[in-house]
């Protein structure tokens, strides 16, 4: 992987019509993606963040950062990923923890208020939700750090080798913590693959005022390859995740993936889009849907990987169970116990911070006595 790929052009495997265009660059046999498989997780995904929207909308939920629009861009990175492979993920990636086995409704706590995450990151390998804009880059290039020192990476071992992708936004590239991260993660060579969705917009931003250059770009000046693909291409995103976790395990060094996209509903559900970008703006990206670009595929006449009425009747249904399974499962989030805060802060507890939870639980159990 070179710095020519970073050109003004993303690259795209599958066109806006629907056409899989061939391509060296996309994997095959058993790396190959699974195109039924990645639509399914797509409209699941989908149907998570419009659930959560309409439980924030009837005050189940707090707030909710809707990821409408970038499921090509996070099923394909995320489909790309191997067991222990390591991920830092903003507060927008609920495709990729759909793909990496988390449970949606532990995705609510965090934004019901009942938990500060709601899963142990070690479970998994994919930890929690960052709601501190480009905090997660210093955290994942601190963590491929430790996979270095513990041999993981270069061993030619595919059940050893290991690598981290963090997941950014194009507003974090304005942070300091993002730069620090690229810095490092250059100099000594991590095996991590930085992936931004560049979905056009910071909040009220637009990334014309961010930079006068494509995302990908900016990884020159590190020294390490940047990638520029579109980001409602999910064969595209697959395939650049791909060949970027595999440099990365092989011990080549870090990547810069700009996954152009867009953020097709407001920031978040306290967010009025329209009153930094127009509708007309908006529309034409409904045009590119990343979903209907892949259901054109597999629905054309003689298509390679065919979705019949019978697939798609059994997705509507799991799609239905999964919006049932969410509404019953927010509401069923359990209140928050006293000593929670202690918990999934640190592997062993300080004594000072034990102390201080022991003391702050015997308070509790002393007020509820004499109340």
């Amino acid at each position: 992987m070179t710095d020519e790929h970073a050109t003004d052009q993303p690259w795209s495997a599958l066109s806006s019509s629907g056409v899989l265009r061939a391509s060296e660059r996309v994997p095959g046999g058993t790396d190959a993606l699974d195109l039924r498989a990645a639509y399914r997780d797509m409209v699941l995904a989908r149907r998570i963040d419009t659930e959560a929207i309409a439980l924030q909308r009837q005050g189940e939920l707090g707030l909710w950062p809707s990821m409408r629009g970038q499921e090509g861009a996070q099923v394909g990175a995320g489909s790309a990923l191997r067991p222990r492979d390591v991920v830092f993920p903003t507060y927008r990636e609920h495709a990729v923890a759909w793909c990496f086995g988390v449970d949606p409704v532990q995705l609510l706590g965090l934004f019901r208020g009942t938990t500060m995450g709601g899963w142990d990151p070690r479970e998994r390998n994919f930890n929690l939700y960052t709601l501190v804009i480009g905090a997660q880059t210093l955290h994942a290039v601190g963590y491929a750090m430790g996979i270095v020192r513990d041999g993981d990476v270069a061993t030619g071992d595919p059940e050893r080798d290991r690598a981290v992708l963090v997941f950014l936004g194009d507003g974090a590239l304005s942070e300091g913590e993002t730069n620090e991260a690229f810095v490092w993660a250059a100099a000594q060579n991590l095996p991590v693959v930085f992936f931004c969705q560049n979905n056009q917009w910071a909040i009220s931003a637009p990334f014309s005022v961010q930079s006068r250059v494509p995302a990908a770009e900016r990884a020159r000046g590190f020294g390490f390859p940047g990638v520029r693909v579109d980001g409602n291409d999910v064969v595209a995103c697959h395939a650049a995740t791909h060949e970027a976790l595999a440099q990365a395990r092989a011990g080549n060094g870090p990547t810069l993936i700009e996954a152009v996209t867009y953020r097709s509903n407001p920031h978040t559900t306290s967010d009025d889009d329209l009153r930094y970008r127009s509708a007309a703006e908006n529309d034409a990206w409904a045009a590119r849907d990343p979903l209907e670009r892949l259901r054109l595929l597999l629905t054309a006449p003689g298509a390679a990987y065919p979705m019949d009425e019978a697939f798609l009747a059994d997705l509507a249904a799991e799609e239905e169970r999964l919006a049932e399974r969410l509404r019953t499962g927010c509401r069923a989030l359990p209140v928050p116990a006293p000593g929670d805060p202690f918990r999934h802060t640190l592997s062993t507890l300080p004594p000072d911070l034990a102390r201080q939870r022991d003391e702050h639980l015997a308070f509790l159990a002393a007020e509820e006595v004499s109340a």
